[in-house]
């Protein structure tokens, strides 16, 4: 009981109560009222029925609160039929619309239904309690079934995934998407558990011993991966308890066995923020909590905790969550860790940096008071975060206070203000936060991809979080809605793929839509890279530009995507929302504040390098790649250091980057995959149970894209049903459309939608099943529920008429009862008193007449008695003559079952000898294939080595590979990096290039001041001469420093010429690297034949690339001496630049020197010139070495990059072959299975084979010793089968003569079938002239009656007009005089006509309106007229398959009835054989009574004799007499044993009888009683199926009933309606009449007020204007008469005609009447011979029906019936042929008068003849129809009739296949009792041989005994013997005597 309880609740939670939803009434209610959905505020959707409608309005009432409401037409929505209610899967929806949808939902949540499929789609909603669906035992329930065997789940949907990965070997994923607080994270839990439950590898012994895991079983940690990354990801917000704040990605992998071998978890977008400030009410994640209270003493003081309160990080303090414990919950999580494998080490790790992250907000800043430099005036939390962290303290300060910021090429120390420190503070706390939480999900990635299966596919689940619109969005919330465009946009694109795919799988004709690219436009101003930029890229690009903010960036984007479709700028204020987006779910604004330091996401990168080096492995291991984090300088001083972010571009990747590669990433995957869908719905704010908030569920239905899957269900096919299905309810809608006998379902269901006349657009027919667009199958129910309802109405009319006429009747009886007793009770009350009458009561049984009476009553039923005992005595004799029958017939039976046994006997031997020869055949291919499977064996475990082998080649092979791509990142940073410096050196490069161009002006400027000097030459010489010492000085000097040049020159020629050889080795090593890389694709190729060479390749490649690596290293290094170098080179000539001009100014000093000074000045520069070229020629030769070498460097790196790629194409194809060989393994392993499986197989047979062997042998032997014994019966039974024969010979003959019979009587059908072809044919003939003159005569009448009611039409208006003329005369004179008197007061009734002509034109208006709503109307009514005569013909159709059903019925009820005669007749049969048996017992019972006699008879001899032996009186007696007695004795005895023994034979005849009339007495009740139950049983099916079928027929008639009622109603209401609008245009055309009595009621009010003249005057003008417009009126009406009377003799003269042509008709008709009489006597004369052939026949079949072989008869009426389908078919074509002749007859008819009327009098004379031809013709073709006609009338009678002899004949047939089945089952029956009965005769044969032991001893005895009786005899005359001792022997004879007779009485042992 407990168990049932569960079940109904837990069944409660899953399906729907299909006896609430399947409600006649409530369906009924729903076609009755028009029931539709309507907008509201408050509900979302209210239902209502429609009232009334009013052009674009509708008025509706409201269902619940019974308001009417003014809706507009296109804000109602359609409601589904009742069934429809609770459907599991929505798109089944017939009406697909927002309020259907709401509807099921809230419908399903209120019953405690949590999940409901909408197409690929299942939607949950958070139902806020526990509820019993998730245990073990509905894991098992939905453990392997199809999605539709099972109501909704998730585990449904995880199922489907698991079982198509396993049969399709396809990859899946499971998409869970909603609000925060939908129930994503416990769905997601939920498909984990399920996976654990069903793919857990645990199950099987071997995987544990293989594959077993160090910490616990893989599945328990892909558990418990959930609960910690809940603790760190997890938070509490306002609306969910246990928000994730992070998406993620779990990829569970299976094996080919579909076992769980590893898993791998990716996250997104977590939300970091939330580690430092949360918003009211809400927590930061629970890890923070569960530490602060979970741990100890020793933990807290390790960790530097404190309590809530002291923590600014900690918004709200200790926010608690209702139901949870966060020191359990700490404990949890730490055994989680434990479990997953996690050291204490690394678990200590993490809580230290949760808590240094809480540390940190500790830390507080203040500013200083001169400057805005901030400051740390305590550092108390500063130092517990450097413990923490393992950082100085001091250096920490100095990162966060003054950070070393880079200034072009030097670090500069750059004060921060307080709010920076703070930015820095808080973006640190993020980061460290983001970092720990990526290493701990890489840390459960590793732990949980431990094992060493390889995995085969994969079930990807992704909980992320749904759209997002709040007032305004942010960063965030942009890339969230992204992922779900992009999503929506997969689901799209799956969804109408497999929409395509199931159109194309069924045939249907459809143009494919790609929905996804509906939300292109969208994704594309996102995420589009150029022309023009997305949202994103936009984004990046003002990351890049120093002076860029948020402003810049949203007018850049509204610069570049101000034309989008999709984004535009919103009309709100400016602090609102920057720009709008449309997304598919609707509008979103968004505010770009802060936007680009969120996409930077910028950290203090001093203090990340000093975490880098920390001394705690933990907290450097998270911050090991600091090169990839932007620095907070360069948001800091990007407007103040413009050359400063420029540095590092390259470096970094923005956050937006990220995330877009994490997306692209995760649809690539995802589309690789088969994707499942589940939209999870919040239903309420408040946390709720069983609330549901209607608009906030649609807000959600819309994000979620459920109303976007139902918008493109709409553009296909929605609603689909299967041909059986659309036949089997919507056939009742087009009843004769489908012909008789079998069709094909979907031939039937295209003639039905030709029936319905359907729109093609609306449909389509595919190969199984019929598609209907949305709404369409509503309107079909609405139709069948019309129809149902009309037939369950007559039907109950039909009922109650029965019903009233039945109670009628009782009470009439009553009636005359009642009469009765009263006339009975008034007699009696009459003689009651009187004296004679008392006298006559007490005579009256004194009299003996009366004893009389009852004596002859005593002897009639003594009569009646033994007139029963005769009559039972009769049948009994009946009885036993049937036996003997029934015997000899079981005789017959067995002489040809043993000759059957016999043949049977020969075929086992024939089949022993093949099954032995098998047996060796097989024991052959037995040793072959163990042969075979040992040699399988072998190359199994040789595979298997190989395999070993395999797998540790290719485990080197993936070490050798991280390797490389190590050393290729390694590579990549330094090319980076050389990059770097490369650039650093154009730049020098550039600067050197400038200072040469200044050099070359400096220069043009001394050569113009030479020009100067010149002419100052002679002033200068005597100068020179004094300057000569100091100038030979200056010489000495100048020559050093060119002699130092020239050696500077001679070095760098030399390091030139160094470096030239450097190249030139350089290119030989890349000549040698690409031989080498030559060679290494040629090891490769051999490797993929021999995997092991390969490892010993690789090693060479990376030993040369080591090599490689050393030699640019050295290449470095020379570059960097060039570079030393070249700065000395360049110091030189800046030092000889000074000293030029030192020169240059004594020059201007010494004007007065020589011109030997300036010679030698001339030489100088020209030197200087010279060296200047030298040198920027060496410049160009070592910029050119630079390219050149540059360029060597970049091939030589993208050869190496090539050689990488080549490794890892290698690998790659490595893996392929693995995957091959595994692929091949894995069929190795199948075929092995199945050899083995054939060779158990073989074995089973095998033995079976032997088993079956021996069993014939058995048989074989018993059936030789039967065979034996039945040899000598069959002697004795071929007496009676020659009997037997002769009768059959009779028999035989007399069957002869009956076929004979039977030849002839079909002879004379055939040729009555031909006269009756021929007679259908004229009938035809007859029948289609006849139609045609009733069609002319019928369309003639028409067109008389309308032009009839016409004119009566108009006279009446002639009347009205003519009367209102009158009556308008009458009221002017009237008035006339009161018009006079009027003319004062009309100054004051002026206001009243103004306000009164005021409601007149609103009136007209009205009435205006009221026009056209008459004229849309009539339209309608028109339509609705069309409807009706539609729904009559259906009407019609449902009554006649009313009439089809109750013959069904009745053939139902004589099936059933002849059942029961069937039942009655097996009853009687077991009766009569329970009788023969009871008169065999009785008969046993008399033979075993004469036994008992005789044994008495017997003892009474005995006893006589010995009183002779022992009588002392004859003693004395002679011998003589003595001898006398002996031998009639001896008579006597040996007569009684003859007695004896045929007394035992028929005893044992008798009971061998009553054995075998026993068995079959039990094996006839067996059979009679299954026969009787598999009756009942067919009887009862029937029955139920009847009483169904009644049921839904009632049901389908009740809706048909009432809807056709609601039709007539609203047909009444419209036709009320009408009368009504027709009223109010006749008030309309008479309001002037209406205004006169306005008026009149007016001068009575303005007699008591003294208005009367005012009144008079108003009145005056009014009829004066109405008497104008009356005139007016009158003239048009004349005009319109006039015209109406030529009009009415236009058509007077048309009917005349038309009688003239009737008349002519007529006299045809007569001519042609005298014809047909001829043709009748005909037919009568035909038909009185066919009523005498029919005799005859019915004589025929009645002589027929004795015969035996109905059978052949059946096959000839068959091909007798085709012979008439063929014929009728014919008949059917030449109708079908006159009937077109017919028409175009018509048509020309037409075309005739056409011409006629087109003034052609000439030709009318000769087409009137031709029409008189014409009309004869189809006068003689009308009665060749009627002929034919009545030939096809009485064809189809007999065609009926025949057709119910072959079904009798097949009911026959059949009846005698199941007498065959029941004798053959008989037979069998027989067969063992024959076998049983050998048997049995074997033990009574045993048994006799034992009797006539006995008896042979008996009369030995009893030979002896007379022996000594003799003797004694001898004796006693003799007198030798005493006295004493003749009494002893006398004894002892007697007492021998009694042994023997004891002996003798023994009973015979009876058979069992």
């Amino acid at each position: 009981f407990p168990n049932l309880l569960k079940r109904s609740t837990l069944y409660k939670y899953l399906y729907v109560d299909r006896t609430v939803v399947n409600n006649p009434l409530a369906q009924a209610d729903w076609a009755s009222k028009k029931l539709v959905w309507v907008p509201s505020e408050r509900l979302g959707f209210e239902a209502g029925s429609v009232k009334e409608e009013h052009g674009d309005e509708v008025m509706v009432e409201l269902a619940d609160s019974g308001k009417k409401v003014r809706v507009n037409k296109d804000d109602i929505q359609k409601m589904n039929p009742p069934k429809f209610n609770k459907v599991e899967d929505m798109a089944e929806l017939t009406c697909l619309n927002e309020a259907s949808v709401l509807h099921n939902l809230k419908e399903r949540y209120y019953s405690g239904l949590i999940y409901t499929y909408s197409g690929l789609f299942c939607v949950v909603i958070n139902p806020y309690k526990n509820l019993p669906i998730y245990s073990e035992e509905i894991v098992d329930m939905y453990k392997g079934k199809k999605r539709h065997e099972m109501p909704p789940h998730i585990y449904a949907i995880t199922d489907t995934a698991y079982r198509s990965m396993m049969q399709d070997r396809e990859d899946q994923s499971i998409l869970c998407t909603g609000e925060s607080g939908a129930g994503k994270t416990e769905n997601t839990k939920k498909v984990i558990q399920y996976l654990a439950h069903v793919a857990s590898s645990h199950k099987t012994k071997k995987d544990q011993v293989s594959y077993s895991l160090p910490l616990g079983e893989l599945e328990k940690q892909l558990l418990q991966a959930n609960p910690i990354l809940e603790a760190f990801g997890n938070a509490k917000t306002v609306k969910n308890d246990n928000s994730s704040r992070f998406g993620k990605f779990i990829r569970i992998n299976f094996d080919v066995n579909g076992y769980i071998v590893g898993a791998n978890i990716e996250t997104y977008l977590l939300e970091k923020s939330r580690a430092i400030r949360q918003a009211r009410e809400e927590r930061t994640f629970h890890v923070f909590y569960y530490m602060l209270t979970g741990a100890g003493d020793k933990l807290r003081s390790e960790l530097c905790l404190e309590s809530y309160s002291k923590y600014r990080f900690l918004s709200n303090g200790n926010v608690t969550i209702p139901g949870q414990q966060d020191k359990d919950m700490f404990t949890d999580t730490l055994e989680a860790m434990r479990i997953m494998g996690f050291p204490e080490e690394e678990q200590i790790g993490l809580l230290r940096v949760v808590s240094s992250v809480l540390q940190l907000g500790n830390i507080s800043f203040k500013k200083e008071r001169h400057s805005d430099q901030a400051s740390m005036p305590d550092d108390t939390a500063a130092q517990k975060v450097c413990h923490l962290m393992g950082m100085n303290v001091t250096d920490f300060t100095r990162a966060i206070l003054t950070p070393r910021i880079k200034v072009g090429r030097d670090y500069v120390q750059k004060a921060q203000t307080q709010e920076q420190a703070e930015f820095a503070i808080e973006a640190l706390a993020k980061a460290t936060y983001e970092r720990m939480f990526r290493w701990l999900v890489m840390r459960i990635n590793k732990a949980l991809d431990k094992t060493k299966r390889q995995g085969a596919s994969f079930i990807g689940i992704l909980d992320i979080a749904g759209f997002e619109i709040f007032e305004l969005n942010s960063f965030e919330q942009l890339c969230i809605n992204y992922t779900n465009e992009k999503l929506q946009q997969l689901f799209n694109h799956t969804m109408f793929i497999l929409e395509q795919e199931e159109y194309q799988r069924e045939g249907i004709e459809w143009s494919f839509i790609d929905f996804g690219l509906d939300l292109q436009p969208c994704i594309d101003l996102i995420e589009k890279p150029a022309s023009p930029p997305g949202i994103l890229a936009l984004l990046d690009e003002e990351c890049w530009f120093p002076k860029a903010t948020d402003k810049s960036f949203v007018e850049k984007v509204l610069q570049e995507q101000g034309t989008h479709p999709k984004f535009f700028k919103p009309k709100k204020l400016k602090d609102e929302a920057d720009f709008c987006i449309i997304h598919y779910a609707g509008k979103v604004d968004y505010k770009a504040d802060e936007w680009l330091m969120k996409n930077m996401d910028p950290l203090n990168d001093n203090v990340a390098t000093l975490l880098n080096q920390s001394t705690d492995k933990f907290v450097s291991e998270l911050w090991k790649d600091v090169d990839r984090i932007v620095g907070l300088d360069k948001v800091a001083g990007m407007s103040e250091l413009p050359g400063a972010f420029k540095t590092r571009k390259g470096m970094f990747r923005t956050v937006g980057q990220l995330y877009k590669e994490q997306l692209s990433k995760l649809m690539a995957t995802l589309r690789n995959t088969n994707p499942n869908f589940v939209r999870c719905i919040i239903p309420n704010h408040e946390k709720k149970a069983g609330k549901l908030d209607p608009h906030l569920v649609l807000d959600q239905l819309r994000c979620n894209g459920v109303l976007e899957g139902i918008r493109i269900c709409r553009q296909g096919f929605p609603n689909r049903i299967v041909f059986q299905e659309f036949r089997q309810r919507y056939e009742i809608l087009t009843p004769n459309s489908i012909p008789k006998g079998f069709m094909d379902g979907k031939q039937a269901c295209v003639l039905m939608i030709k029936a319905l006349e359907l729109d093609p657009n609306l449909y389509r027919i595919g190969q199984s099943k019929v598609f209907f667009r949305a709404g369409v199958l509503a309107h079909l129910e609405e139709e069948r529920d019309m129809k149902i309802t009309d037939v369950i109405i007559s039907f109950q009319a039909w009922c109650r008429g029965y019903v009233a006429r039945k109670a009628f009747a009782k009470r009439q009886q009553q009636l005359t009862a009642m009469k009765v007793i009263q006339r009975n009770c008034a007699a009696y009350l009459k003689l009651r008193n009187w004296q004679w009458w008392r006298l006559f009561t007490k005579v009256k049984p004194l009299l003996q007449v009366s004893r009389q009476e009852e004596e002859m009553q005593a002897k009639d039923e003594e009569l009646t008695k033994v007139r029963e005992k005769q009559q039972v005595a009769e049948k009994q004799l009946e009885e036993m003559e049937v036996k003997q029958q029934q015997l000899n017939a079981e005789k017959l039976a067995l002489q040809e079952q043993l000759q059957a046994e016999m043949d049977l006997c020969a075929e086992a031997d024939e089949m022993r000898n093949r099954l032995v020869a098998k047996k060796q055949e097989l024991e052959e291919i037995l040793h072959d294939l163990e042969a075979r499977v040992e040699e399988e064996e072998e190359r199994a475990t040789q595979l298997q080595t190989e395999k070993k082998k395999m797998q540790q080649n290719i485990t080197d092979l993936e070490q050798q590979l991280d390797e490389e791509e190590a050393a290729r990142q390694k590579l990549q940073l330094e090319r980076v990096t050389l990059e770097a410096k490369m650039k650093k050196v154009e730049e020098d490069v550039m600067m050197l290039d400038d200072q040469n161009n200044k050099l070359n002006k400096e220069k043009k400027l001394l050569e113009e001041r030479i020009a100067e000097f010149t002419t100052n030459l002679a002033e200068e010489e005597e100068k020179s001469k004094s300057l000569q010492k100091i100038n030979r000085y200056r010489l000495r000097r100048e020559e050093k420093l060119r002699q130092e040049l020239e050696k500077n020159r001679r070095k760098l020629e030399g390091d030139s010429t160094e470096l030239h050889d450097q190249i030139a080795e350089l290119q030989a090593q890349i000549a040698e690297l690409r031989a080498q890389l030559a060679k290494k694709e040629e090891e490769l190729q051999e490797a993929l034949a021999r995997i092991e060479e390969e490892a010993a390749q690789k090693n060479l490649a990376q030993k040369k690339i080591r090599e490689l690596e050393a030699q640019l290293s050295e290449l470095q290094e020379d570059l960097e001496l060039e570079r030393a170098a070249r700065a000395k080179a360049e110091k030189h000539r800046r030092d000889l630049g000074e000293e030029l001009e030192a020169l240059k100014t004594e020059l201007e000093d010494t004007l007065d020197s020589t011109a030997a000074q300036q010679e030698l000045r001339t030489k100088r520069e020209t030197e200087v010139a010279q060296l200047k070229k030298t040198l920027e020629d060496e410049a160009k030769v070592h910029e050119q070495v630079v390219v050149e070498m540059r360029q060597k460097h970049g091939q030589a790196f993208d050869e190496l990059n090539e050689q990488l790629e080549q490794a890892k194409r290698n690998k790659a194809s490595v893996e392929k072959t693995k995957q091959a060989l595994e692929s091949e393994r894995n069929e190795l392993q199948i075929e092995l299975q199945t050899l083995m499986q054939g060779k158990g197989e073989s074995e089973h047979r095998r033995k079976k084979a032997e088993a079956q062997v021996q069993e014939l042998q058995v048989k074989h032997a018993e059936s030789e010793k039967a065979r034996a014994e039945l040899s000598e019966k069959v002697a004795k039974m071929q007496a009676e089968l020659d009997n037997v024969n002769s009768l059959l010979s009779d028999v035989e003959g007399k069957s002869i003569k009956a076929s004979k019979d039977c030849s002839a009587v079909e002879s004379q059908l055939q040729d009555v079938q031909e006269l009756l072809q021929e007679e259908t044919r004229q009938k035809l003939s007859m029948g289609t002239r006849l139609r045609q003159l009733e069609d002319e005569q019928n369309s003639l009448r028409e067109q008389l009656e309308e032009e009839e009611e016409a004119r009566k039409n108009v006279e009446k208006q002639l009347q009205t007009s003519q009367a209102q003329v009158t009556e308008m005369r009458k009221k002017m004179e009237v008035e006339a005089g009161s018009l006079e008197s009027a003319e004062e007061n009309k100054k004051r009734l002026q206001r009243d006509l103004e306000s009164v002509t005021q409601r007149l034109d609103e009136r007209n208006l009205a009435y205006d309106k009221l026009d056209k709503t008459k004229t849309r109307l009539q339209q309608e009514l028109d339509d609705l007229l069309v409807d009706q005569d539609h729904l009559r013909q259906i009407v019609s159709n449902l009554e006649k398959k009313q009439k089809k059903f109750d013959q069904m019925l009745a053939e139902e009820k004589s099936i059933s009835a002849r059942f029961a005669e069937e039942r009655d007749k097996a009853e009687a049969e077991a009766r009569e054989k329970e009788t023969r048996a009871l008169a065999l017992t009785r008969e046993l019972e008399t033979i075993s009574d004469m036994k008992d006699e005789l044994d008495r008879a017997n003892k009474l001899l005995r006893a006589e004799m010995e009183d002779l032996v022992s009588s002392k009186d004859d003693v004395g007696k002679s011998v003589h007499e003595l001898e006398k007695s002996k031998r009639g004795m001896e008579q006597q005895l040996e007569e009684m044993r003859t007695q004896l023994e045929e007394l035992e034979d028929e005893l044992q005849a008798t009971e061998d009888a009553k054995l075998r009339l026993e068995v079959n007495m039990q094996a006839m009740k067996a059979q009679y009683e299954r026969d009787l139950a598999g009756r009942d049983e067919m009887g009862e099916e029937k029955k139920r199926q009847l009483v169904k079928q009644v049921r839904e027929m009632e049901m389908e008639l009740e809706d048909e009933r009432k809807q056709r009622s609601l039709a007539v109603a609203a047909r009444k209401k419209l036709e009320l309606d009408l009368k009504e609008l027709e009223a109010a245009i006749d008030q309309a055309n008479k309001n002037r009449d209406e205004a006169l009595k306005q008026l009149r009621k007016l001068q009575a009010q303005m007699k008591d007020l003294l208005r009367e003249l005012d009144d008079t005057r108003l009145s005056r003008e009014e009829i004066l204007a109405q008497s104008k417009e009356n005139e007016k009126k009158v003239k048009s009406m004349e005009a319109e008469m006039i015209q109406m009377q030529e009009e009415l003799a236009a058509a007077e003269r048309v009917k005349r005609q038309a009688q003239q042509e009737r008349d002519e008709l007529q006299d045809e008709i007569n001519n042609q009447a005298s014809k047909t009489a001829l043709a009748i006597e005909e037919k009568r004369r035909l038909e009185a011979r066919i009523a005498q052939l029919e005799e005859e026949l019915e004589e025929e079949q009645g002589n027929t029906e004795l015969v035996n072989d109905r059978l052949k008869r059946t096959d000839q009426i068959n091909v007798e019936l085709t012979a008439e389908r063929s014929t009728s078919q014919r008949l059917e074509g030449a109708r079908s042929q006159f009937e077109r002749q017919n028409k175009e007859l018509k048509l020309k008819l037409t075309e005739m008068e056409g011409t006629v009327k087109s003034k052609y009098k000439a030709t009318i004379a000769a087409l009137e003849a031709k029409i008189a031809q014409l009309e004869e013709q189809l006068d003689v073709e009308t009665r060749e129809r009627q002929t034919a006609s009545k030939m096809v009338r009485r064809t189809e009678k007999k065609l009926k009739e025949v057709i119910l002899q072959v079904d009798d004949e097949r009911r026959n047939s059949e009846q005698y296949k199941d007498q065959s089945e029941k004798l053959n089952s008989r037979m069998k029956q027989l067969k063992r009792q024959l076998e049983e009965a050998e048997e049995e005769a074997q033990r009574a044969n045993a048994n006799r041989r034992k009797l006539q032991r006995e008896l042979e001893d008996a009369t030995e005895s009893a030979d002896a005994m007379n022996r000594e009786v003799s003797s004694l005899k001898s004796k006693l005359r003799r007198g030798d013997l005493p006295f004493t001792m003749r009494r002893i022997v006398s004894r002892a004879g007697i007492e021998s005597d009694e042994e023997a007779e004891a002996k003798s009485e023994t009973p015979e042992p009876k058979p069992e």
